[in-house]
């Protein structure tokens, strides 16, 4: 089969960074299905990867966790789908990734993927949608109210992949007043049209911009990038016994800042689950189930914005490039071998 991968870890800059090989089809465990895949997304999980972890056994190592594809077998303990079926998935962390024109994911991990939108805009979502849908409501629980604070989220980063998807989830699910962070003219239009009641500016100190905004101290901030420069920032502006959860690694991050308020701290890991196979590992298909039908009944929109061209290694060089930039405005996407 088609793939594309990296044969050494390094920089994006070089015309071997990434390269188009032939890959063997991969055969499907138990609880597996067996995707054709049809479009996926990149992310920036795809550029730490292909900088930082060396390819195994010698074979060029396959990125890529974001995916629309096609059943064409499944395995002998799998329940929830058959061939045939149109899924969408962020898979494993753990497992090659989906830049191939077959790949093998976990059941408890996949959906049916939603039918009113394109194959390249659903993919544009499934990490991003899990990522933030279960810090919001499976870390932060931001449906449990903070005593005395505002009924307000603060979404730092609120322009990126999952920023967008976080600002439509608070929307659609909660009451919550929104109040993302950004900085260009283009990304405070984009998490407008999104939903944010409010935009801030990120490249200026936060905690005067929301006190001017007169809700009181939200009970929960949700960082999704440069976490660690903000902390002193959050620790202002949150309310006493607050809620902050952050996505990204910080190469340093002192959080002593918030220990007078008592602020609780969450780390979200999309892959956890599946890492770990934990218990609960099919909530990440109830999600997606939920969010096809979020985006089919027209309450939830694509963060796509760009369909880059088909799945090839100059290609996915190009969208790694934009992602490292760190001007990224929601996803980029690509379709087709």
């Amino acid at each position: 089969m088609k793939a594309v991968g990296y044969a050494e870890i390094g920089a994006i800059d070089r015309p071997d960074a990434l390269i188009d090989f032939e890959a063997p089809r991969p055969t499907a465990a138990p609880r597996d299905i067996l995707v054709q895949v049809e479009a996926v997304s990149v992310n920036p999980v795809d550029t730490l990867i292909r900088r930082t972890r060396p390819p195994e056994n010698g074979a060029p190592a396959i990125l890529g966790w974001d995916a629309v594809g096609v059943v064409v077998e499944a395995g002998p303990e799998v329940t929830l789908f058959r061939p045939g079926d149109r899924v969408w998935y962020a898979g494993a962390i753990d497992r090659p990734g989906a830049n191939a024109e077959f790949h093998t994911v976990d059941e408890r991990i996949a959906a049916l993927a939603p039918t009113s939108i394109p194959v390249d805009a659903a993919a544009a979502l499934p990490l991003t949608t899990l990522t933030a849908y279960e810090m919001l409501f499976d870390r932060l629980r931001v449906t449990t109210p903070v005593p005395g604070a505002a009924s307000a989220v603060v979404i730092i980063g609120g322009a990126g992949g999952v920023g967008s998807i976080a600002i439509q989830l608070l929307r659609a699910l909660t009451d919550l007043t929104v109040i993302a962070t950004a900085s260009r003219p283009e990304t405070k239009d984009w998490v407008t049209q999104l939903g944010a009641h409010h935009v801030v500016d990120h490249g200026a100190p936060l905690a005067p911009q929301i006190e001017a905004l007169g809700l009181g101290q939200p009970g929960h901030v949700f960082s999704t990038n440069d976490s660690g420069a903000y902390v002193a920032d959050i620790a202002d502006f949150i309310a006493p016994q607050g809620h902050f959860g952050l996505i990204d690694s910080p190469e340093a991050l002192d959080i002593m800042p918030l220990m007078t308020k008592s602020i609780a701290t969450h780390w979200e890991l999309m892959y956890t689950r599946s890492l770990f196979q934990t218990a609960d590992m099919q909530r990440q298909h109830d999600i997606l189930t939920e969010v096809a039908g979020l985006i089919d009944s027209g309450r939830i929109r694509t963060t796509a914005t760009e369909t880059m061209g088909r799945i090839t290694a100059d290609t996915l060089i190009r969208a790694h490039r934009v992602l490292e930039s760190r001007r990224a405005r929601g996803k980029l996407v690509l379709a087709g071998f």
